[in-house]
């Protein structure tokens, strides 16, 4: 063989190489693209886990916020609904109040009538009358003589010495009754308190 035949030989076989050589080139640089690629698409996928975290946490913040203002809006409808009720239960306090002491008077007037019969029997109809349309309205009396004395029901005026070691701490006089309206105390009683 011929230096030129030998020289043709090898011709291809540089090319070849130098083939070889650029596709070597070619496929180092898509693999390099490639991870490039496969980074971005990495790092974009963080990125949206980040963010869908972050909606999470907002939305876990909104919903505490409106489970907060829902609850404070019921406890405020509650609120306002009792309120009004106790204003509608209640709403005659000031009157009946206004009136007791007119009530207190009838009472001295019966007890100061014992000798005219027809005038003391027409004032307590009227009395009786008087006190059926406000216990309708809610009012009841305390119940205070010869009860232990209890300073949410009643005002002590005066203390006596007690007769016997049975009496101490009760009530032995009622100077002016006391009045609840609707199971709350419109009126303490005023009493003598035995010591």
């Amino acid at each position: 063989m011929s230096q030129e035949e030998k020289e043709l030989n090898n011709q291809p076989d540089t090319a070849a190489e130098s083939q070889s050589a650029n596709e070597a080139a070619t496929q180092s640089e898509t693999e390099h693209s490639s991870k490039k690629e496969r980074r971005k698409r990495h790092e974009r996928h963080e990125d949206h886990e980040r963010k869908v975290q972050e909606m999470g946490e907002k939305l876990a913040e909104i919903n505490d916020k409106y489970v907060r203002l829902y609850s404070e809006y019921e406890n405020y409808r509650k609120r306002t609904n009792t309120e009004k009720a106790d204003l509608i239960i209640n709403g005659s306090k000031d009157m009946i109040k206004a009136i007791l002491p007119v009530v207190d008077d009838m009472e001295r007037a019966l007890s100061a009538m014992a000798d005219a019969d027809a005038a003391k029997e027409g004032v307590q109809l009227i009395y009786n009358k008087l006190m059926n349309i406000l216990s309708q309205k809610g009012l009841k009396p305390i119940e205070a003589k010869d009860t232990k004395f209890d300073e949410n029901l009643h005002e002590a005026v005066t203390q006596f010495p007690a007769a016997d070691e049975t009496q101490k701490g009760k009530v032995i006089d009622v100077v002016e009754k006391g009045y609840y309206l609707n199971d709350k105390v419109l009126r303490y009683a005023k009493v003598v308190v035995a010591i």
